[in-house]
This record gives structure tokens, C-alpha cells and sequence, in this order.
């Protein structure tokens, strides 16, 4: 199926960004499964392109660690981490994310509320309707918010591959409403300005 590619969107400024990101979704939800093979020529088709922005879209989902290339056998979309990595991973993201917290978080106000609220009721709304899709977008865009909080683009460019490989074929929760639960949780001790116990929910959240 085609997808409609529209030049200045709000959110994602160029079309390689735009095609990265269609894919990067399709990844993690599952669309496109464990080893599957990607081509340039059917992607160009699919989003209207020519092959040269396709290959700069592959070449920066496998620097994510989404994909894998190997010469002679293409470009497929990667493995969940290995379960003896996955330990190590989840404690670098909860120090990223917990690190941007505290950073800023005497200075949290309404507006963080309200913004981290709307994101919460539509990871509510996702998670009601079992849409894996539009859950692993608005979860790493809640989470996201988070880490940009520091104001620092150099942890954001280290958080950002951690969490996708976390959420690599994403199959935490049988509940995906526990998933917002939780986040709840952490906007919860965020309004209330309790340090802890944002951090245990975030802790909760992040495994």
C-alpha cells in the first residue's frame, strides 16, 4: 500500500524523516516482524520516492540498531536484545530518564502537567483499543518528553536507540492498559512533586 508523504508536517519536517519514522513504527509494533527484508525498490514505491532517500532511511534505522545489514543478504529488521544484554540496558535507560528528571524537577509547572496529561490519554486511548502501533508511538513520546526535559540533544541522541531497542517487538504487557497505569503513576508523583516515587514509578515502567 502507497503512503502519502506530505512535505512540511508538523511534527517531522522532511520527508526522510517521515518515511523513517512510518517504518520505525511498522518496526516496533510488530508490522514488520523479526528478519524481515527490507528493499529499496519496493519502499521507494510504496512512499513515492526515488531509492536514494529509501537508502538513507535504512542506513539510519540499522545505525538505530532496528535493522541489520549484511553484505550480500540486505537489510532486515533485528532481533529483541538477548536476554543476558537486556539487564544492562534497561538500567542505562532508567539513569537517562532519571537524570533528565531530576534535572528540572523543582521546576515542573501546569504546562508540563497538561502536556504529560493529553499524552497519557492518548496512550489510554491506544491501549483501550489494543492499538500496538499508536501505544509504542505515544509511550516513547511521553518518555521522550522526559528526556528532552534536560536540554541536552546529546543524551536524547544516547536515549534514543536504548529505548528502541527496548521496545523492539514489544511484548511486555499482556494488559496494555497496565501500561498506562503506570505511566499514570509517574504523572501522578510529577504534580504532587514527590522525587521518589516518581522515580519507583518510572523504575516500574521501565523494565
Amino acid at each position: 500500500m502507497r503512503c502519502k508523504i506530505i512535505a512540511r508536517d508538523k511534527k517531522v519536517h522532511t520527508i526522510r524523516e517521515q518515511i523513517a519514522n512510518h517504518i520505525r513504527v511498522d518496526i516496533l509494533s510488530g508490522q514488520l516482524p523479526e528478519g524481515e527484508q527490507l528493499r529499496e525498490q519496493s519502499l521507494a514505491k510504496r512512499f513515492g520516492v526515488s531509492r536514494g532517500p529509501i537508502r538513507d532511511v535504512l542506513l539510519q534505522l540499522t545505525q538505530e540498531g532496528l535493522l541489520v545489514s549484511k553484505p550480500n543478504c540486505g537489510v532486515k529488521v533485528g532481533a529483541p536484545l538477548d536476554e543476558l544484554i537486556q539487564p544492562l540496558i534497561v538500567d542505562l535507560r532508567q539513569r537517562i530518564e532519571i537524570f533528565a528528571l531530576k534535572k528540572n524537577f523543582k521546576a515542573l509547572n501546569n504546562k508540563t502537567i497538561k502536556s504529560l496529561d493529553k499524552m497519557v490519554e492518548s496512550l489510554r486511548i491506544a491501549c483501550k483499543a489494543g492499538d500496538l502501533a499508536a501505544i509504542v508511538t505515544h509511550d516513547m513520546a511521553f518518555h521522550r518528553y522526559i528526556v528532552e526535559m534536560a536540554g541536552d540533544k546529546d543524551i536524547v541522541a544516547v536515549w534514543l536507540p536504548i529505548i528502541q531497542r527496548m521496545m523492539l517487538h514489544y511484548t511486555r504487557h499482556e494488559d496494555m492498559m497496565e501500561n498506562y497505569r503506570e505511566h499514570v503513576a509517574i504523572v501522578k508523583a510529577i504534580r504532587t512533586k514527590d522525587f521518589e516515587q516518581a522515580v519507583d514509578a518510572l523504575r516500574q515502567n521501565i523494565q
